[in-house]
C-alpha cells in the first residue's frame, strides 16, 4: 500500500475498540461504529497475490536476492511478471513475445548469450523467465541514473518495455524542454521523443501500473521501490 495509508484514524480506532457495545451508545461511539465497517471493508477488499504466482514465490525471491542483493525489490519484479503475463508460463502475445517474462525471440536469443545461466534460451521455462527478467532489469538499472530508487526503477521498467534507446531520447528531450532528466514521474514521462501515440501511452502506463498497483500485492514477498 502507499506510504502512510495505514495512518488513517479509522484503522487505529477500530483496532482499539471491539466495534460492539452494550447499554447506552454515545454519539462518539456511534461515530466510531460508522467508521469501523469502512475499515473492515477496506481490509476485506485487500487483494492477495494470484494463486498462480505462489508456486514461483521462492524462486523469484532467491533469484532476485542472488542478482540484486538482500534488499532486492522483489515486489516490483513480481508486479512486473504479473503485468507481463499474469504468471502464465505459456503466455504468447500476438506479436510473438513468449513466456512469463514476455521476451521477444530476438531479445531472448540476445540475453541467452550474455549470461551462462540463460544459455538454454527457454522463455517458456518459468525458472529461465524469472532469471531473465531479473537479470535484464539489473542490467538496465546499472546503466540508468535517476534522482532516487523509485525514479530509477521507473526508468528501468520503461526501458524493459520499450527499449533503453527510447529512454535515452526521452531524457534528452526532457532536458531540452526544461524538465528534470533524473525524474521519471511528471518529468521525463511527459515527453515523447518520437514513438507512436499507442506505444508511448502503453510505455507510460507500464511503470506506473507496476510500481503503484501490481507491486502492492507482493509486499509480503519483499521490498518495493515506490511503496511500502
Amino acid at each position: 500500500m502507499l506510504r502512510g495509508s495505514n495512518d488513517s484514524p479509522c484503522y487505529s480506532r477500530c483496532s482499539d475498540l471491539s466495534c460492539s457495545c452494550s447499554g447506552a451508545v454515545t454519539m462518539w461511539q456511534k461515530f466510531i461504529f460508522l467508521l469501523c465497517p469502512i475499515a473492515s471493508m477496506s481490509l476485506a477488499e485487500a487483494k492477495d497475490p494470484p494463486r498462480g504466482s505462489l508456486q514461483w514465490r521462492n524462486e523469484l525471491i532467491r533469484t532476485a536476492r542472488e542478482i540484486w542483493g538482500l534488499n532486492a525489490p522483489v515486489a516490483d519484479f513480481a508486479g512486473q511478471i504479473h503485468q507481463e503475463s499474469g504468471w502464465n508460463t505459456m503466455a504468447r502475445s500476438p506479436v510473438g513475445a513468449s513466456g512469463m517474462a514476455q521476451f521477444m525471440p530476438e531479445s531472448a536469443a540476445w540475453i541467452s548469450k550474455l549470461y551462462p545461466e540463460l544459455l538454454d534460451n527457454a522463455p517458456y521455462n518459468p525458472t529461465w523467465a524469472i532469471r531473465a527478467l531479473v537479470q535484464y532489469d539489473r542490467r538496465l538499472w546499472n546503466s540508468l541514473k535517476a534522482k532516487d530508487n523509485c525514479q530509477r526503477m521507473a526508468f528501468t521498467l520503461s526501458a524493459y518495455n520499450g527499449g533503453q534507446g527510447w529512454v535515452n531520447k526521452d531524457k534528452k528531450l526532457a532536458t531540452a524542454k526544461g524538465f528534470d532528466p533524473s525524474v521519471w514521474f511528471e518529468h521525463v514521462e511527459r515527453v515523447n521523443a518520437g514513438r507512436s501515440v499507442t506505444n508511448w501511452r502503453e510505455n507510460r502506463h507500464y511503470p506506473k501500473t507496476i510500481l503503484f498497483n501490481r507491486a502492492s500485492l507482493y509486499l509480503q514477498w519483499g521490498p518495493a521501490s515506490c511503496i511500502s
